[in-house]
């Protein structure tokens, strides 16, 4: 495979393939990194697990939302009926404390409401950081200071204060899961503006820029058809990364109560009360938490080995890196076998 990846890196273009040759290039990196294979299978499965989220709790036959007064012990405080926090057929990871709410079903769409509303905050955190970064960038003198001045403050203000701040004064009406997506989106895309910014100062110098700017093209022109290309990479990187931060924000919100608010699950609001039931009921703790653990460490995993696979330098590095392995491997088996020889 490294030979192969080799002579792609060296041609610049796969043969055989030869209208995707730069996807082809990624790809071949990216399966040079195991950990960033093995995160994205998982993630895969999560995204799976929350679109097929309703015909999974129809084959066990329940959903999130329904009471179960009857597997309540209402005696013990609300501790569920029957052993390990009453898992049984009906119920294949039992039901929560003092409500009898399906776990099973309420972990499955939590992570639907969960990655749906990270998936959101993260467009418009990209959508607004490109824009703005893009704009200050071609803008000249008072527009360029003004945008980036608004940057700075945004990149100053603290997300969760300025999230509980806001999530407090907002009518109940509105639908929480968007609420929750807008404000993050608004709130933190300071730092992909400064990127884009910089990014896009340095391709303004390049020829290409000048000599479309040359004849020309408007800035709108030249940054559709020549600036955005090129920060496909950078920008696709950091949304990467961004995606598990906008996780832990979210189950935080949810976990504090300004967040997503019952009936609607979440993984954050489901631990909200969980940490009281942890001796009675330890799954209630123990899945909610395993789930953001799992999600947002496959999600750093994968974005590090996006950024990794954009990044020639990086993969670069990897690649002689594992070379490098390989040989002393070889090298290895090659003084071992000659020292069999030499006993022989």
């Amino acid at each position: 495979m490294s030979e192969a990846l080799v002579a792609v890196e060296a041609a610049g273009t796969d043969p055989s393939v030869p209208a995707a040759s730069g996807a082809r290039r990624f790809w071949w990196r990216l399966r040079t990194q195991r950990a960033a294979l093995v995160a994205a299978a998982v993630v895969a499965l999560l995204v799976l697990v929350a679109l097929a989220a309703p015909l999974l709790t129809a084959l066990e036959g329940q959903d999130p939302t329904t009471y179960h007064p009857a597997l309540i012990d209402s005696a013990r405080g609300g501790v569920p009926v029957g052993p390990l926090g009453g898992i049984g057929a009906d119920h294949w990871l039992g039901v929560e404390p003092q409500t009898g709410r399906d776990l099973f079903a309420r972990l499955v769409y939590g992570a639907r409401v969960s990655l749906a509303v990270a998936l959101a905050a993260t467009a418009l955190q990209v959508v607004l950081g490109v824009a703005i970064g893009v704009a200050s960038a071609l803008g000249r003198g008072w527009i360029d200071q003004l945008l980036s001045r608004l940057t700075d403050i945004i990149v100053a203000l603290p997300l969760m204060i300025m999230s509980l701040a806001l999530l407090a004064i907002v009518p109940s009406g509105f639908p929480r899961p968007v609420l929750v997506s807008l404000v993050i989106g608004l709130i933190a895309w300071g730092n992909i503006a400064k990127i884009v910014r910089a990014q896009t100062l340095t391709l303004k110098g390049l020829d290409y820029v000048s000599a479309a700017r040359l004849s020309g093209w408007s800035l709108w022109r030249i940054a559709r058809r020549e600036l955005l290309p090129g920060l496909a990479a950078p920008v696709i990187t950091y949304a990467a990364l961004l995606v598990p931060t906008n996780i832990s924000a979210e189950a935080a919100l949810s976990f504090l109560g300004v967040g997503v608010q019952p009936p609607t699950p979440s993984w954050g609001q489901m631990l909200t009360s969980a940490d009281v039931w942890y001796q009675a009921a330890p799954q209630y703790l123990l899945l909610p938490a395993g789930a953001l653990f799992v999600t947002v460490l496959a999600l750093t995993v994968l974005g590090d080995g996006v950024r990794t696979a954009l990044d020639p330098r990086a993969a670069s590095r990897l690649r002689v890196g594992t070379g490098r392995r390989n040989e002393s491997a070889a090298d290895r088996a090659g003084a071992g076998k000659t020292a069999e020889e030499a006993t022989a």
